[in-house]
């Protein structure tokens, strides 16, 4: 299959947007999020392709794909899928996890806010943990909702706003610069009532559900915040933005760490991550 695709469909190019687009390439290069994926969210991608119920003759796109947390098992399913991301380092990746898996899928570098697809060419259009970090939200779910047929599938898998991501964005915003003006926050993706206006009348037959992820990778809060300080593109831009500010760095630390701590339950030691499922069907 081929390995790229042409662009179609694109957006005005603002500096501003396009600035703060450069940066999170940047961001998301940043670290391993290939390790962030397999070792403690692995899970997540499987649970949002069965939830979408995607089989063997299936077209599906995988917005903001990141190496594959969802693109992979779609795939496995004998669907033809498209994996597309804005950052170049995670698709490389994603490629060799495929290789090595013996599953023939097409990677393309793409922005959420201007997918490079015609309307309605997908019957399945997945974001695991993914579409949510594009910043403007409503241009995000118009293009989501345009690239998927009508009868279609929209399947989304978002961190909530008070779930444990939610609250670890919640802990890192004082130690980062400001969005821009017109930037919403990532976890609102997972407050149900704002995908369901995002979407608005253009969808139907909407199942949402909150679940939560176990994840038992950290046995101290100091483990989950090394981890996360050296590998979640995030959490390493906020680090790298302190510089060498002993005292914030030492703030932020200790405010990773208690947030994790506070997280932690039961032997073994687990956390439950928050997060919002949703599947509608393109009216």
């Amino acid at each position: 299959m081929s390995q790229t695709t042409a662009p179609h469909h694109t957006r005005p190019t603002d500096p501003v947007d396009a600035a703060l687009k450069a940066r999170h390439r940047a961001m998301w290069a940043l670290g391993d999020y290939p390790a962030v994926a397999d070792q403690v969210i692995a899970a997540l991608g499987p649970r949002l392709v069965r939830a979408a119920g995607v089989g063997p003759d299936d077209r599906v796109l995988d917005v903001a794909a990141g190496s594959g947390n969802a693109s992979l098992p779609a795939a496995a399913t004998g669907a033809t899928v498209v994996a597309g991301d804005l950052t170049p380092d995670l698709l490389s990746t994603g490629r060799r996890a495929a290789a090595a898996a013996g599953l023939d899928l097409t990677w393309e570098e793409a922005d959420a806010e201007a997918l490079p697809h015609p309307d309605a060419s997908f019957d399945v259009v997945l974001s695991c943990v993914g579409v949510m970090f594009a910043p403007h939200h409503q241009v995000a779910a118009d293009e989501l909702v345009r690239v998927c047929r009508p009868g279609g599938r929209v399947a989304l898998l978002s961190w909530t706003p008070t779930g444990f991501i939610g609250r670890l964005f919640a802990t890192l915003r004082p130690y980062v610069p400001a969005p821009p003006p017109g930037a919403s926050p990532p976890p609102l993706w997972g407050d149900e009532a704002h995908v369901r206006a995002l979407l608005g009348d253009r969808v139907e037959h909407v199942e949402a559900t909150t679940e939560q992820l176990a994840v038992d990778r950290f046995a101290t809060g100091g483990e989950f915040r090394d981890f996360f300080r050296e590998r979640y593109g995030p959490t390493v831009a906020a680090y790298r933005g302190l510089g060498d500010d002993v005292d914030r760095v030492r703030a932020l630390d200790e405010a990773l760490a208690g947030l994790a701590d506070e997280a932690l339950t039961g032997d073994p030691a687990t956390m439950g991550w928050e997060y919002l499922l949703l599947v509608a069907h393109r009216a």
